[in-house]
């Protein structure tokens, strides 16, 4: 199935929303159409004109080394002669006092650039918290600020000298009628116009590339912000997030135990003894006459005990389905369409087995998003499909009805993705205003 377009907002919880109006970053937005007209252009050149201080600061300090070092290197090649002795001896001491400074200098100023980061970017990169003075030196992380620091005072301000000679050429070209009929002559570009007619045509020209001005300024915000994410995030702990794993997968494997010991308790233990409980009492109404002091008390103790075998046989079908266990995936969701309020189609291509853990999750993943279309979506009918792909098994229920299904109002998609991830599954959720809506489940099938 083709996937393209789907984005991922929230990892922690593998939910895969895609509303088209509402990007997530800049570069995303530049690819919408209605660009120009969004908030998006106003967001960039905020990030740009923030930038401004920032690299200014940074570049003045690095002209500090490197202008008496671009100097000595002129008198040598000038000249032909090494350079001065306190010359050299300052440019080393000012070399090894700049990289010693860096990485603890490079902490704050990439703590604003996360921040300033989130005008341009709506993704989260986590705060980095001080890890200590010499863990600036012996981390690769920290380094990468450094190297972050030192792009954003060298080369920013050599990428924002050239945008802002473009945007100065293009105000020439737009105002050129205007400074036309103050001057006997105005060099325009590649020519010189006399009279503000001649100069017309040139300002067209620079109208029309304003739009072009705004994509390559929000490209330039987009080049910068990409270089900041990639360069700021911090990695994760490869090692911690194996262990994490591996004690999901362990408590995982834990819940499963402990759920199969309570339904065989109900279903063995307390049901066939509440059963016989409602069976006595039933035959002891049976005995007693009607006009008898204990009728009515028995009558209600009767309607209490069936009403809790009713309860009861809720509960042990809330834990495990006793369709899934006698009909297996298929025929279990086949027997939730029939129940559904819409008419639902049913196809499933599977072969072998599956694991337990895997026909439960899908099981409940249908079953709460057949009740989401029939309480939510409005709509007529619904498709529900059950494939194996590539080791994984793929559930699809989609539906014809409203769409703008959003986790963040409570449909219950948070909690189903919960349980998808608790089986190292995933959850993709595709549902634009208007419909129609797709939820997607894969689940892996290892046993």
């Amino acid at each position: 199935m083709d996937l393209d377009g789907w984005v991922d907002p929230d990892a922690a919880i593998s939910v895969c929303v895609m509303i088209p109006e509402h990007p997530r970053h800049l570069a995303e937005a530049l690819r919408r159409r209605g660009w120009l007209v969004s908030a998006w252009p106003w967001r960039a050149l905020a990030y740009l004109v923030s930038t401004v201080p920032v690299a200014g600061v940074l570049a003045v300090g690095l002209l500090v080394v490197v202008a008496p070092l671009l100097a000595a290197v002129n008198g040598v090649r000038l000249q032909g002669r090494p350079p001065e002795i306190p010359l050299l001896l300052f440019l080393t001491v000012g070399s090894l006092i700049l990289l010693a400074l860096a990485p603890i200098a490079s902490f704050p100023v990439a703590a604003v650039e996360r921040w300033r980061l989130g005008l341009v970017d709506g993704r989260p990169l986590p705060a980095s918290p001080w890890p200590g003075l010499a863990a600036r030196y012996r981390t690769a992380a920290g380094w990468r600020e450094v190297a972050y620091l030192f792009w954003l005072g060298g080369f920013v301000p050599v990428a924002y000298w050239v945008f802002l000679l473009l945007v100065v050429l293009d105000v020439g070209l737009v105002a050129s009628p205007w400074l036309a009929g103050d001057a006997d002559q105005v060099i325009v570009v590649w020519g010189t116009v006399d009279t503000a007619g001649e100069a017309v045509p040139y300002a067209i020209v620079g109208v029309l590339l304003v739009p072009v001005l705004c994509y390559a300024a929000g490209l330039l915000a987009a080049a910068q912000a990409a270089v900041a994410r990639w360069a700021l995030a911090w990695p994760v702990d490869a090692a911690a997030l194996r262990e994490v794993a591996r004690s999901r997968t362990r408590l995982v494997g834990a819940y499963e135990a402990e759920r199969r010991r309570i339904e065989r308790d109900l279903h063995d233990g307390a049901q066939p003894r509440l059963t016989s409980l409602t069976l006595q009492l039933g035959l002891a109404r049976l005995d007693v006459p009607e006009d008898s002091p204990a009728a009515r008390p028995l009558a209600v103790a009767h309607d209490q005990a069936r009403g809790l075998m009713v309860m009861l046989r809720q509960l042990v079908h809330g834990i495990r389905p006793q369709s899934l266990t006698d009909l297996g995936l298929a025929g279990a969701v086949r027997e939730l369409a029939d129940a559904a309020t819409v008419a639902v189609v049913v196809r499933a291509d599977l072969d072998g087995e599956l694991p337990e853990i895997v026909e439960t999750t899908a099981y409940f993943v249908v079953s709460e998003a057949l009740g989401n279309v029939a309480r939510h979506a409005g709509a007529t009918r619904a498709e529900v499909r059950l494939t194996r792909t590539g080791g994984d098994l793929v559930v699809e229920v989609s539906d014809d009805g409203r769409g703008g299904a959003d986790p963040a109002r409570g449909t219950g998609l948070t909690g189903l993705a919960d349980r998808v991830a608790a089986a190292d599954g995933r959850l993709l959720l595709s549902s634009p205003p208007g419909g129609p809506t797709l939820v997607r489940v894969e689940l892996p099938c290892r046993a």
